[in-house]
């Protein structure tokens, strides 16, 4: 398979695996990674999830798999118009930001093309110091596509997302110092940080880490902060009416472990 998924405690790991192509992109990975998504919301056992690339292939994941003749052809404008609205929902890049839980991309590697766009539509990035963001799409005559320059300019601002789509290499250590990546782990550190950093949002309410989640993705879509603070006012009323704000209120004062139920 592909697409390698497991549990860790209340974590879904989903893993991106052709190692022998350094695990590039394939048509597979549109499906099986729609499949692991859908599987972990409605698992209410899970409250966060972790995205990486099979280490054996020295990778994140290397991109679209240019051997083949097939790769970003279209057979007409008319088909790629009426087939659209079906594969953009159906986009890793859509189906991650839209995802109600929180993700963190483990980037252990090279991370090229679609494999660079898919990680900052995960929520946190942790990088191992082997990883590497490159945007090579217009170097083939074409350019990063379903909001792959303007989700990263979110991140680091017009010059560095323009810099990075114009072909430059961003290594690890600046991919870290300019906020793209979270945290900076020697290699074989990146997984144990990663399944740190879940485990640390796993043990919050799982609704609160949802809103919180749902807060920060959506305000960006909000153009002036009045609106965005108002909006947030709402979503804090209805996580006060939760059963876990009460909960995690008498546990502080009780000095006990809080006990969460997702409700």
């Amino acid at each position: 398979m592909p697409i390698l998924y497991e549990k860790h405690r209340h974590v879904g790991i989903v893993t991106l695996s052709r190692p022998e192509v350094r695990n590039a992109w394939c048509e597979e990975y549109y499906v099986e990674i729609e499949k692991c998504l859908n599987e972990m919301e409605r698992d209410a056992d899970v409250h966060c999830a972790i995205l990486t690339g099979d280490d054996s292939g020295r990778a994140f994941c290397a991109g679209a798999d240019l051997k083949s003749d097939k790769t970003h052809t279209i057979e007409s404008a008319g088909a790629f118009i009426e087939a659209l609205p079906s594969r953009s929902r159906r986009f890793p890049a859509n189906l991650l930001s839209d995802f109600p839980k929180p993700v963190i991309a483990a980037v252990n590697g090279y991370a090229i093309g679609i494999g660079c766009i898919i990680t900052y539509c995960c929520d946190l990035i942790v990088a191992s110091e082997r990883a590497e963001w490159r945007l090579t799409q217009a170097s083939l005559g074409i350019m990063p596509a379903y909001g792959g320059t303007p989700r990263l300019a979110r991140w680091i601002g017009k010059g560095q997302a323009t810099r990075l789509a114009m072909g430059f290499p961003l290594k690890a250590e600046e991919a870290y110092r300019i906020g793209l990546a979270q945290w900076l782990v020697p290699h074989e550190q990146t997984m144990g940080k990663a399944l740190e950093v879940a485990n640390h949002i796993a043990s919050h309410p799982p609704l609160a880490t949802r809103i919180t989640k749902e807060s920060v993705e959506r305000g960006l879509d909000i153009p002036n902060i009045r609106d965005a603070s108002l909006v947030d006012a709402y979503r804090f009323m209805a996580l006060e009416l939760t059963e876990d704000k009460k909960e995690a209120h008498v546990a502080w004062r009780e000095k006990r472990k809080p006990l969460f139920k997702g409700r």
